[in-house]
């Protein structure tokens, strides 16, 4: 990846720093950004922390006006951002919770897309995006989550074919339950042994960014652990 400029949104969170760690080792010039991204995040002279709010259009698209103007060019695309929220059927889930759920985990790639495209079809980039398992196999009280995540598919998917003349490949991971932090505090009795390993998604993500992932577009991949 040496001589890439990559992008990672959500860079700092429980899978984002196994994906911005991932790409660095990979040699990648590395640009990540969440909202309190900080440089000492990462130590590494090949990393840039640029904190944005990508949930509105004009914080996406001066982001990557930042990343441009900074490195002359983008390359990857590895967006990690996205948010969860249930326990509620839809019969009572309210506007907030249904708003909330479509901000975070469809608008954001929505913006940042928007604004990455052009400049990705310059140099047949790569867009990997991170979904959820929820999005192929919805379940009781998670249905606001799971909209967004299909939705989110489906936009992915979208990109790819229509940039395929440009050489710009767009794919989509689903992880079932990962092993974060925030799920180990969230699910404390669960066999953390059935879940996946951040480390086995990252590597995924910087294997499709690289030379060896240039054939597969439009690929939505299912990444279920030991709960398969």
């Amino acid at each position: 990846m040496k001589g890439k400029v990559v992008l990672v949104t959500g860079a700092d969170g429980g899978l984002g720093t196994y994906v911005t760690q991932a790409f660095l080792d990979a040699g990648a010039t590395v640009v990540g950004t969440s909202r309190k991204i900080q440089p000492s995040d990462f130590e590494s002279a090949n990393f840039t922390a640029l904190a944005a709010e990508i949930s509105t259009s004009a914080g996406a698209k001066s982001l990557v006006d930042q990343v441009v103007e900074r490195f002359g060019k983008l390359d990857v695309v590895a967006h990690t951002v996205g948010g969860f929220a249930g326990g509620q059927s839809i019969a009572d889930t309210d506007d907030a919770m249904f708003q909330r759920m479509f901000d975070l985990n469809l608008n954001c790639v929505f913006y940042i897309l928007r604004a990455a495209v052009p400049l990705l079809r310059k140099t047949s980039g790569r867009v990997i995006a991170i979904g959820s398992r929820a999005a192929l196999e919805p379940g009781a009280g998670v249905g606001a989550y799971s909209a967004s995540k299909a939705a989110m598919v489906s936009l992915i998917r979208t990109v790819a074919v229509e940039n395929k003349d440009a050489g710009l490949t767009a794919n989509v991971i689903l992880p079932g339950t990962m092993d974060t932090p925030a799920n180990r505090k969230a699910i404390p009795n669960a066999d953390i042994s059935k879940w996946v390993q951040p480390a086995s998604v990252a590597k995924l993500v910087v294997w499709l960014a690289g030379e060896a992932g240039k054939d597969v577009n439009g690929a939505v991949i299912p990444v279920y652990g030991k709960d398969a």
